[in-house]
């Protein structure tokens, strides 16, 4: 969310945190295949948790960040997918 909502704060530490927990998750759900019918859960009470810091991290308003994730599973799962534009260090 973070870096969607704030293309001016992006930085290369963001982005390796991004593609290490994408990998992180792809090998837990490889590693245990019974995970997989509670991932959808499992993104929505991650995203909860991410909203609460992206808002307190960011300073911006309650109504900037969507109450439901607008991310697919897909999309997040992706190795390529990066909210916003432009993609200046992808």
């Amino acid at each position: 969310m973070k870096w969607q909502h704030q293309p001016q704060q992006r930085s290369r530490s963001w982005l390796a945190t991004i593609r290490v927990q994408r990998r992180d998750i792809a090998r837990l759900l490889r590693d245990n295949p019974s995970l997989k019918p509670d991932i959808e859960a499992a993104v929505a009470d991650a995203y909860e948790n991410g909203r609460d810091l992206a808002m307190g991290e960011t300073d911006l308003p309650e109504q900037q960040f969507p109450t439901i994730c607008s991310y697919s599973l897909t999309e997040l799962l992706a190795e390529d997918f990066y909210p916003g534009e432009p993609r200046e260090l992808i």
